[in-house]
């Protein structure tokens, strides 16, 4: 997914609250007040415009009138679950690095996403809409390790032609298995040789004309 399309993707999830009523600004806040609740305690096979109707108290028909599909519904659902990480600016690579990854696992210990995303990727196999939603959460998480990696080559830290999709995969790559996978502790020390691993034989050494 190109980022014109992640953009178009949170365009179209953003609340178009403007030209609401209060009556139906707040029954809007109810659904995905709902389906969030949803999400993060049954993934998204809880999830059905009967389920959300049921918890909610808001009619079907008042939801369709507002959300065309039950995906479009978890589409702004996700938008408001998904948290984008900050771009950290340590003065090195290594630093900046290692602010993100120790970021990333508070994320995936306290926030309701990580709960969602592996139905929502599961979901995504059969229904290009929710793959959008998928791609464009990709990019959002992603933008700062590649703003960082961007920012190193700059300095010359990082040589100009190297593959920087790479390094983000190597940063976050094994910090999602311990969460999804091995569900082993994701400490700092774990951390910390996850940036070691990544930089090693990347990051150009001091006083080397990249």
């Amino acid at each position: 997914m190109k980022d014109d399309d992640a953009a178009q993707v949170r365009k179209e999830a953003a609340p178009a609250t403007r030209k609401l009523d209060e009556r139906v600004r707040k029954s809007r806040e109810t659904v995905l007040r709902t389906t969030c609740d949803i999400l993060a305690a049954r993934g998204m096979s809880g999830v059905s415009v009967d389920e959300v109707s049921r918890l909610s108290g808001v009619a079907k028909t008042t939801i369709y009138r507002q959300w065309r599909t039950g995906s479009a519904l978890v589409l702004e659902a996700c938008a408001l679950i998904s948290t984008a990480q900050t771009t950290p600016d340590t003065g090195t690579l290594p630093g900046d690095a290692n602010a993100l990854v120790m970021e990333l696992a508070r994320m995936l210990r306290e926030e309701k996403w990580p709960s969602v995303l592996p139905s929502l990727v599961d979901a995504a196999e059969r229904d290009a809409e929710l793959a959008r939603i998928t791609g464009a959460i990709q990019i959002d998480h992603t933008a700062p390790y590649l703003a960082v990696l961007k920012r190193a080559q700059a300095r010359g830290e990082l040589p100009a032609d190297i593959e920087l999709s790479v390094i983000v995969a190597q940063l976050v790559g094994p910090v999602f298995y311990r969460r999804w996978f091995s569900r082993e502790p994701i400490d700092a020390r774990f951390l910390k040789r996850v940036v070691s691993a990544a930089l090693s034989g990347a990051v150009v050494p001091a006083g080397r004309v990249p």
